[in-house]
């Protein structure tokens, strides 16, 4: 994979090193010389350059700070540095990992702005992988770089969660590294005709008592993320409930909703892995799933392999990592490499896709056209590019979210 990897970027070296020209360490140049730094002319100008005597790769330092379980630390350390390195020879990349969830997070927050607060001009954190949740946080505390603008992947930047999340404006502050997503997972065997939509599905469910299951909102996101999405589809509140601003009137329809719910004849499952369990023994027939998840038991030989995949129109939410810049970061110039390193198509067909079997973090059309055979088949037989951009959901705003959980279990 390394050698494969190597061959597929050995263009961008001159490309990012062009996208990164004139950038400076200037944070509020953003917008100003983020113009002509999109990958398309990167890549004509490196072509252009292609007869000139080239120039020895530079080398770069950068820490990078990375919340998650320790899967997240492996991903840089055996997947991402080895081939930034071979792109620049001698650079010095330092990986640490904060935790897992949402607390792995907040450390990067508290480290940056503690260095803040004791009014240190230069940061220790180059680059960042952080959850939704510290967004607001991050931002409110000007903590990070808007440096999108100057990343030669800026126009791959099309997700909804890479404009708002939870409410919070992180448009050009974040580029997705990846997505997980919740889809519906059937058994084609006993799912003749798939719903395509919330109301076919609902029929479905009334129509085949107990086939269908899901966690409620206990013990695991995909049940939880199934309630949201019905509770988006009956209330047709989708873009206040993720944007904003709150409003307490939205959640008196909720009751009703959730008594609508409730009364399908749905099978409620012990989590996320017991929905995949049920599924695997073929007591349940249908139910929503984590994508990652479902491809990792399916690879390990824990589940059918012949079960199937369905984003139901309007969609299901999912939840990106994001890379973010910190705004006083020592190596800003080292910083954007390796973003753009991170968030190319060439790595996230090849790492992010191929490796670990995630939904990208950039436009799936661009990864797409860069993938595997096997990846493809993998992941976007079932559920195609375009529906994960158009049916890719968000989940809402943290006081919606809490309370929306609370309308489930009371109601």
């Amino acid at each position: 994979m390394k050698r494969r990897l190597s061959l597929m970027l050995c263009t961008l070296v001159a490309a990012m090193s062009l996208a990164a020209c004139g950038n400076g360490n200037n944070a509020g140049n953003a917008g100003s010389t983020g113009g002509n730094a999109g990958a398309g002319s990167n890549v004509e100008a490196a072509a252009n350059t292609a007869n000139e005597p080239q120039k020895e790769a530079p080398s770069y330092k950068v820490t990078i700070a990375t919340a998650g379980d320790t899967n997240m630390t492996e991903l840089q350390e055996e997947a991402i540095v080895p081939g930034f390195k071979e792109l620049y020879p001698g650079s010095e990349i330092n990986v640490v990992g904060t935790g897992a969830g949402d607390a792995g997070s907040q450390k990067i927050f508290e480290k940056l702005k503690a260095q803040k607060d004791a009014g240190k001009t230069e940061w220790d954190i180059d680059v960042a992988i952080v959850h939704q949740s510290m967004m607001k946080s991050l931002i409110e505390n000007d903590l990070l770089d808007q440096y999108v603008p100057m990343s030669a992947n800026k126009d791959y930047v099309v997700s909804a969660d890479s404009k708002n999340s939870l409410g919070t404006n992180v448009e050009g502050y974040v580029i997705p590294l990846f997505h997980s997503q919740i889809a519906l997972a059937y058994n084609p065997d006993k799912v003749t005709e798939v719903p395509d939509n919330f109301d076919q599905l609902e029929q479905w469910i009334k129509d085949n008592p107990k086939r269908f299951g899901y966690n409620g909102v206990l013990n695991g996101m995909s049940g939880v993320g199934f309630v949201t999405a019905y509770a988006y589809h009956k209330t047709g509140d989708y873009t206040q409930l993720t944007e904003g601003p709150y409003d307490a009137e939205l959640e008196k329809k909720w009751p009703a909703v959730m008594k609508e719910l409730k009364a399908l004849p749905a099978t409620i499952t012990n989590g996320n892995n017991g929905t995949l369990d049920m599924l695997n023994r073929g007591e349940i027939d249908m139910g929503p799933v984590w994508v990652d998840m479902f491809q990792l038991w399916i690879s390990e030989g824990r589940l059918n392999p012949s079960l199937k995949l369905k984003l139901p129109v309007p969609g299901l939410p999912g939840q990106p990592m994001y890379i973010v810049i910190p705004k006083n970061a020592k190596n800003k110039e080292a910083a954007l490499k390796y973003a753009d390193y991170l968030s190319s198509p060439e790595v996230q067909a090849e790492v992010i896709v191929g490796r670990n079997t995630w939904y990208p973090g950039i436009d799936a059309n661009v990864v797409l056209e860069k993938a595997s055979a096997e990846a493809k088949e993998q992941l976007f037989s079932d559920i195609s590019a375009d529906d994960l951009n158009s049916r890719g959901q968000s989940l809402p705003l943290t006081d919606y979210f809490k309370n929306l959980q609370t309308a489930y279990e009371t109601n």
